[in-house]
């Protein structure tokens, strides 16, 4: 052990490397653990074992003398770890809300907080501020108003009466899904819902509140005009609004809403790869900022009295610094614009202290800022993927290979132009490679040509597109801006069209199914120690990203995927090629969860389409060839009772029981039961038939406060109907009995 500790030592003494990142991922480390994490016992412990390691590092007896660097860091990395699990604790009890017990309708009186417009969904979705009936708890509530109900758009501020149901965040549909709860929670919202009429505005504000939306709205008002003609801008919720991309892509880069970008642009650009472009991030604020520095370098550096006496790159630091603030308040201020206006500030001030701009400490400085403020966002793949991009851009650039390519040398015009071109392609490559385990894990699928597709789409947005919007709303203000908008409308469409052509290449998509956390961790934990490190040492990360990357590519798919409400059941046939549904309900969102999740992008059947089902009005039995074995599956479908007794024999045929109601306690399968009772105490559900493995939602949830267990429902006695409602299944061998208590009646 003596030798081993020594030998560690002599490392971290002899690596040279920056400490500052490793700081921030202990920080990191320590919000993920809170988040998985099940209660308050285990954060209290592991903030107490971080404080124990960490004593007993500084201890006189622990030879800190001996081993400086090891035991500075056994000292100061448990901390930062201790440091993030209470710094999203506390924001966590600070701005967590307590969601609704139950769903509500009536009429509410609110306050408006904010607007976000989605013309190409025809609808607003506003966020209120309302009392709780019958406690008058304050509640931050957002709801969707179609455009049938905005005769006259409220402000922020003002007092508006209307007619809505409300319900609680929904909770993940299926294990793996997006957590809307979670997202709520943090940004304090109660409940969620659609207004049922028009809006009624009672009170008026005063007006301070709205001027910077105000003022977007009305710059979006302006674009959509100048891109989209007259005619589309001559109704603001009519069904022209919205209906040509260029206005809506426009809309997005300059204010960020993307409310107005048709479906089928949006899932173009996600599946080519270039949906970064359509949030306001890294890319849009350094082309602001560096624009802005750029154009008053060169415009005071014709003055010589003024560059001889003053420091002209500080000065321009402060003007594209003042054009970084301005952007980032006028878009909207949201988490990923307010982290590259941090990153984009901390590179200005690298250039004006003569210092390296794009560096691994910049990056960890500009993460332990947004991981301060809004911990949370560690979880959501913006933050993952923006400052996974970035530091892949780093290793890369700093590389000794790269700095080799790069390097000045005497040669023609074209060499060189190649060699830069061969480091662009590089660069995406693997930044495209860094990014796609992060976008399979979050979104089950990831362009394959989006290192290509960027080649051509980000030179042209930030070249060709940004430059002629802010040309053409510059020269507006005299009100010749009309040939920019012009350009600007060929050039987003030359950018849709490249989205499009790369989305319809053949496996242009790949799709795979939810893999669990720790495939996608090992790749994390890897991919960081590939970027952090330099020199030999990073690429003993390789392995582990490798295995992490290949668990996720290699998954299985599930062969029952149940909704956390037990409506929609999902069957994967055993080569996971196609899912037959219980609700054949054509587009939903269920019906695309449930694709996504199984990995699939083939269209979904409906249930008894399966090979061999039998169904009726009230349930389908269906026999799935599992291995070596049949198993035979009993899903309820119909809403009216059902004979116990008839019940209680069909249960007893089966092996899985699935169904939406309370099933009685005499339904005994032989393997598991799935019914009202148990999907409350669990959620949504994944289930592999031949491991005979169940994932559920609330394995991943503990007891934070944004997930609430359903209470349990008491007993009552099944309604006695005639006639037999079973197909009959057939027999097949035995499993493990399993069966859950619950109530007698069936709703």
């Amino acid at each position: 052990m003596s030798r081993g500790l020594a030998a560690l030592e002599r490392f971290l003494s002899q690596a040279g490397f920056d400490r500052a990142p490793w700081l921030v991922v202990a920080f990191g480390s320590g919000i993920a653990a809170w988040f998985a994490l099940p209660s308050a016992a285990h954060w209290i412990a592991l903030c107490a074992g971080c404080a124990l390691v960490a004593a007993a590092a500084l201890a006189p007896w622990s030879g800190r003398d001996r081993w400086p660097y090891l035991a500075a860091a056994l000292a100061v990395l448990p901390l930062m770890v201790a440091a993030g699990c209470l710094t999203v604790w506390a924001r966590s009890a600070a701005v967590g809300e307590s969601a609704l017990a139950r769903p509500i309708s009536g009429v509410f009186v609110g306050r408006l907080l904010d607007v976000e417009p989605q013309p190409a969904l025809a609808r607003d979705r506003l966020v209120m501020a309302v009392r709780e009936p019958g406690t008058g708890r304050a509640l931050k509530v957002r709801i969707n108003v179609p455009a049938e109900g905005l005769s006259s758009r409220p402000a922020l501020g003002d007092l508006v009466r209307f007619r809505a149901r409300l319900m609680p965040p929904a909770a993940p549909m299926l294990p793996g899904a997006y957590d809307f709860a979670r997202t709520a929670w943090f940004k304090g919202i109660a409940a969620s819902g659609t207004a049922l009429g028009p809006l009624e505005v009672i009170e008026r504000g005063d007006g301070s509140r709205g001027r910077l939306a105000a003022l977007r709205q009305g710059l979006a008002d302006h674009i959509r005009q100048g891109i989209g003609g007259e005619d589309r801008a001559a109704g603001r919720n009519g069904p022209e609004v919205g209906a040509g991309g260029g206005a809506g892509i426009a809309i997005a880069l300059v204010t960020g809403d993307q409310g107005g970008i048709p479906e089928a642009d949006a899932e173009a650009m996600r599946d080519s790869g270039l949906a970064h472009l359509l949030s306001i991030s890294g890319l849009h604020v350094s082309a602001v900022v560096g624009a802005v520095y750029l154009l008053v370098v060169r415009v005071l550096a014709l003055f010589p009295w003024l560059a001889l006496r003053v420091r002209l790159p500080v000065v321009a630091a402060g003007a594209g610094a003042l054009a970084g603030l301005g952007y980032t308040l006028l878009s909207g201020a949201e988490v990923p614009t307010v982290r590259s206006c941090i990153g984009a500030l901390l590179v200005l001030a690298a250039l004006a202290l003569g210092r390296e701009p794009l560096s691994l400490r910049m990056l960890a400085m500009a993460a332990w800022c947004v991981l301060l403020l809004w911990p949370e966002t560690l979880m959501g793949p913006s933050f993952q993927m923006s400052f996974g991009a970035v530091l892949a851009l780093v290793a890369v650039s700093t590389s000794a290979p790269a700095r080799r390519l790069l390097a000045p040398r005497d040669e023609p015009v074209g060499t060189r132009a190649l060699r830069h071109l061969a480091m662009l392609l590089l660069t995406g490559v693997v930044i495209d490679l860094a990014l796609m385990p992060i976008g399979l894990h979050h979104f089950h699928r990831a362009g394959v040509y989006g290192a290509l597709a960027n080649m051509l789409a980000i030179p042209l947005t930030t070249f060709a597109v940004m430059p002629l919007l802010a040309g053409a709303l510059l020269l507006d203000v005299v009100g010749a801006g009309w040939p920019l908008w012009w350009l600007a409308g060929r050039a987003i469409d030359l950018l849709t069209g490249i989205a499009h052509a790369f989305a319809s290449l053949p496996h242009a998509v790949t799709t795979l199914p939810a893999a669990g956390p720790l495939p996608y961790v090992a790749f994390v934990a890897g991919a960081l120690w590939i970027g952090i490190w330099s020199g030999r040492v990073r690429w003993l990360g390789a392995p582990l990203a490798a295995a992490g990357a290949a668990l996720l590519a290699l998954a299985p798919h599930p062969d029952i995927l149940v909704s956390g409400d037990g409506r929609h059941v999902g069957i994967v046939t055993e080569g996971g090629d196609r899912v037959f549904v219980l609700r054949d309900g054509g587009e939903g969102y269920a019906r695309d969860n449930m694709m996504e999740l199984a990995g699939l992008e083939r269209e979904p059947a409906a249930l008894d389409r399966w090979p061999g089902a039998r169904c009726n009005r009230d349930f389908c039995v269906l026999a799935m060839e599992r291995g070596k074995g049949t198993v035979q599956v009993l899903v309820s479908r119909g809403r009216d009772a059902v004979p116990e007794r008839a019940l209680a024999a069909a249960c007893d045929r089966a092996d899985i029981v699935i169904s939406d109601r309370w099933l009685p306690r005499s339904c005994h399968p032989r393997w598991l039961k799935v019914d009202r009772t148990m999907l409350g105490r669990t959620g949504g559900l994944a289930i592999r038939v031949d491991a005979r493995r169940i994932h559920t939602v609330a394995a991943g949830q503990g007891e934070h406060g944004w997930w609430r267990p359903a209470e349990p429902t008491p007993c009552r006695r099944a309604a006695s109907l005639p006639a037999q409602r079973f197909p009959a299944p057939q027999e097949s061998g035995g499993a493990a009995r399993g069966c859950l208590r619950s109530p007698a009646k069936p709703v």
